[in-house]
């Protein structure tokens, strides 16, 4: 939460529709309070059931919104949460399901949720006065920017007769991916009769979205009372209630949403919440983390075991199982039998390694997901790369749901899963361009969906600095991309496989061999529509790194070793295996680094910034060499530098999880090459573990010798066997040892504190290998 991590705190089940949690606003402006609500000193603005995590962009979601109030006299504006924002005292408490903090007003609140629904516990002060605000018009806003701001766009509540329970909806479009109103339908229930309940609205005044214009909204008006219903109207006018208590100190309130309906909402309030008690509820939500999440990976919990690596381990566990969200049966745009999943945010992150990881313990869920993926690409005509909302985009660099499907594909995920579909999907993503959205931070191509910049990659062959932003970065991207897709034809429509395998080279046609960095030649560079290179161009910084740069989220000396399907072409453009492991040795070097990374690179001053996803696997990247021992040394230095049991636990923004998931990763010892079957074998960090995978096998995963406690290193590894196979090599598939991923067995590690080179046979291979000649005059 510290540290840019921006993860959501409060209460949900995995993937859960409903988060809920506080909603705070603190100056400078946090990131956290933009998407996950919380802050740890931020002013509670409201309580709210939708949140996302992790991420790094604008905001979605803060709605629909509750928030306790000790008085509701004098200068307390309903309609100016700026009136009657709260600070906290003492500390929170937050745990599996359970979240409780004391407002400065006094007032206790305690939250947890079901998967459809939020429990509140409010307990207010005997000499206060006792009201619950229930505000349709609240959402997350982003103060410091426009053009992705969240705005209201209208609702509508209406009080029943016995004043206990609200039915209603509100609607809110913008935000992050700039998308469409989302409407949610919202059913709320007191466990005591209020003595007064009165429903009110007052002006908008911004009924449209705020880009091109002030932040100012002048004099914020005061509410109409009006009765037991309000309505937004034309204007959109905001609207929301009070609930006024005389006779308790405790107010308890369920609430149910829907993207359908009204009555799935009271269904959900009904049936998931059937008490009206905080620890039930708080008990059930933690049954269902320990049954389907943590129960996945288990460790030895006893008193001597290490607690800062079991917390580290199931922290990390938790979030990477918070978004995307599950709307099975919660789809408002089309009709149709396949699960519905949302809250992609995004598949460029969480395609790095956290889908691998779903592969093997979650696979119904991932199943689900990926027919969700698949149905969007048949109603809306892409499947999206960023997705909330119910809306596709952005698109952060290439068409990133085809690395999701390619690594499912090649390690036989099936089920009820179309791959004709799913071939059909990614083969639109690398064939249509996309129509133009008129994104206001890029002017050159759309960032709602699909490769924006097929202009360019399909006549050059790469992506060109003069017609499009993100030269780098999309060359790179598009190359995976383009892989993936030929790991599915493979298979699905064998004639195109080789299309696509050569279009995956197109790195290569980026790479300016007499580009200079550091004492290190040979990069992927902008290259124009000419053929020739930017030859001013800084391989070390990146600028913004952001929309707009030709290069995203990562310096053209970190993307020149991002090329997972084929690192021997990288090895041999970088003048072998020896200067490769010098250039290599070198961006783990301190103070290297030529770029601010501020939050998202918290205390990083390498070149390799392990808090963004292109640099994830680079720290394995030894193995290619056959010296797995520098792998492991590099990737527990990363790991114990930058990964703490603290509030700035995090080196980033968590992203979805998938910041977390690379700790899960190494702590088990193995990490996936994605839209591979591959692993790389590194060390385990428990000496016994034990998964579930493919549903109920059992893979254990032992490391005798392990002895890294009080600084020491004896976690280099002597040897591997796999399902009793002494192993050669430092990587294996998926199915290999007789289905070692798929039915289960014994991955053994015997570690001492010896550097060494143990592994004697191939290195990992290049699936995607080609040579393609590099250089000004290069074409594929």
């Amino acid at each position: 939460m510290h540290g840019g991590g921006d993860v959501f705190v409060g209460g949900a089940v995995p993937f859960g529709m409903v988060k809920l949690g506080i909603d705070t606003y603190e100056e400078p402006v946090n990131q956290s309070a933009l998407n996950g609500g919380y802050t740890p000193k931020g002013h509670v603005t409201g309580i709210s059931l939708m949140h996302q995590s992790g991420t790094g962009g604008g905001p979605k979601y803060g709605f629909p919104a509750q928030m306790p109030l000790a008085t509701i006299d004098g200068d307390v504006n309903l309609l100016d949460n700026r009136t009657y924002w709260q600070d906290r005292v003492g500390g929170d408490v937050a745990k599996v399901g359970y979240f409780r903090t004391k407002l400065g007003s006094g007032v206790q609140v305690e939250l947890s949720a079901s998967r459809h629904a939020g429990l509140h516990h409010y307990t207010y002060p005997s000499t206060s006065e006792k009201h619950v605000l229930v505000d349709f018009s609240h959402y997350l806003p982003h103060p410091t920017r426009a053009w992705d701001s969240q705005f209201y766009t209208g609702g509508e509540i209406e009080i029943q007769p016995n004043s206990t329970t609200y039915v209603g909806y509100t609607s809110i479009a913008g935000g992050w991916n700039i998308g469409a109103p989302v409407t949610v339908y919202v059913c709320g229930e007191f466990d005591t009769p209020p003595v007064e309940a009165k429903a009110f609205k007052g002006k908008n005044t911004f009924p449209v979205s705020r880009h091109f214009r002030t932040f100012d909204n002048g004099t914020t008006p005061w509410p109409t009372f009006t009765g037991s219903t309000a309505r937004s109207g034309p204007m959109n006018d905001r609207v929301g209630a009070v609930f006024t208590w005389s006779n308790v100190t405790e107010v308890k309130s369920r609430v149910g949403i829907s993207f359908i309906s009204t009555e799935k909402a009271c269904a959900y309030k009904d049936s998931e919440l059937s008490s009206w008690s905080i620890e039930e509820t708080a008990q059930a939500a933690r049954d269902e983390w320990n049954r389907d999440v943590f129960s996945k990976i288990r460790v030895d919990a006893s008193d001597s075991a290490n607690k800062t690596r079991l917390a580290l381990l199931y922290s990390s566990l938790y979030f990477m199982h918070l978004i995307p969200s599950e709307r099975v049966g919660e789809n408002p745009l089309w009709e149709s039998y396949e699960p519905y999943w949302d809250d992609f945010y995004t598949c460029w992150d969480i395609s790095k390694n956290q889908v691998s990881l779903w592969h093997l313990i979650q696979p119904s869920y991932y199943e689900s997901m990926i027919r969700s993926l698949i149905d969007m690409f048949k109603h809306e005509g892409y499947m999206p790369d960023g997705r909330s909302g119910n809306y596709n985009g952005l698109v952060q660099g290439g068409s990133n749901a085809d690395n999701v499907l390619a690594d499912a594909y090649v390690k036989g995920l099936a089920g009820m899963i179309n791959w004709t579909e799913g071939y059909a999907a990614v083969k639109k993503d690398a064939d249509v361009l996309p129509f133009f959205d008129q994104n206001p931070v890029d002017s050159q191509g759309s960032l709602k969906e699909g490769r924006s910049a097929l202009d360019d990659w399909i006549p050059l062959g790469y992506v060109s600095a003069d017609r499009n932003t993100r030269a780098v970065s999309k060359t790179v991207e598009y190359s995976l991309n383009d892989f993936a897709v030929s790991q599915i034809a493979a298979g699905e429509a064998p004639g195109d496989r080789d299309l696509y395998l050569r279009r995956s080279a197109g790195w290569q046609l980026s790479w300016d061999p007499e580009a200079s960095s550091r004492n290190f030649t040979g990069f992927v560079m902008p290259r124009y529509a000419n053929g020739t290179f930017h030859k001013t161009y800084n391989i070390t910084n990146c600028g913004d790194c952001n929309w707009a740069d030709e290069s995203y989220e990562g310096t053209a000396f970190e993307y020149s070793f991002v090329i997972p399907h084929d690192m021997s072409r990288v090895i041999t453009l970088m003048g072998g295996p020896a200067h490769f492991e010098t250039r290599l040795d070198y961006i783990f070097q301190p103070n290297t680094s030529g770029v601010d990374l501020g939050v998202n690179g918290l205390g990083i001053t390498t070149i390799n910034n392990v808090a963004n996803e292109p640099d994830f696997q680079t720290p394995y990247l030894y193995n290619y060499l056959n010296k797995q021992w520098k792998s492991v040394e590099r990737s527990r230095q990363l790991a114990n530098d930058f990964y703490f049991n603290t509030t700035n636990g995090i080196p980033g923004n968590s992203d979805a999880g998938a910041l977390n998931c690379w700790l899960v990763w190494q702590m088990l010892g193995i990490y996936p090459v994605v839209t591979t079957p591959v692993y790389l074998l590194e060390s385990p960090w428990f000496d016994d573990i034990n998964m579930t995978v493919n549903h109920d096998k059992t893979l254990r995963i032992r490391a005798e010798g392990l002895d890294d406690g009080n600084g020491r290193q004896g976690y280099f590894v002597e040897s591997v066997r796999i399902n009793g196979v002494e192993w050669s090599r430092n990587w294996f598939k998926h199915e290999d040892a007789d289905g070692i991923m798929t039915r289960g067995g014994e991955i053994l590690f015997r570690l001492s504190s010896k550097r060494a080179v143990w592994e004697t046979g191939d290195v990992p291979p290049s699936p995607g290998h080609q040579v393609v000649d590099v250089g000004q005059g290069a074409q594929l």
